[in-house]
């Protein structure tokens, strides 16, 4: 898995052809996403209608993530993991402190079925 390079001196260099991390097995949320299998242009509307593509994020296996994912990248519109834009934007200015928005609804969501309480 090695490629070689010349530089100008003509002599060959090796470098790694693939980076490979300490951790390989990486799950890909968006592969167990209820939407994936459904219209998506449905979580993308306004109004009243948010109302609507928010139940079906309720049933979603994979909303923490969801919403994790809209929160960490920013994420403007759309109904993601169960919040509209203008829950996430007034959840951001509640918790500007929170970098890693994947990191402590993990943990939260850890605690909530282990039993444990957390209190802030």
């Amino acid at each position: 898995m090695l490629d070689t390079l010349r530089p100008v001196t003509g002599r060959p260099r090796l470098r790694p052809a693939v980076v490979v991390r300490a951790c390989t097995a990486v799950w890909n949320w968006r592969s167990a996403a209820r939407c994936r299998t459904s219209d998506a242009e449905n979580l993308f509307v306004t109004g009243a209608d948010q109302r609507e593509a928010r139940e079906f994020c309720l049933s979603c296996p994979v909303r923490t993530e969801c919403l994790a994912h809209a929160l960490d990248h920013r994420v403007e519109f759309g109904v993601w993991g169960g919040m509209t834009e203008r829950e996430r934007r007034a959840l951001l200015r509640r918790r500007p402190d929170v970098r890693d928005w994947a990191a402590l609804l993990g943990r939260a969501r850890s605690d909530h079925y282990s039993g444990r309480s957390r209190t802030a």
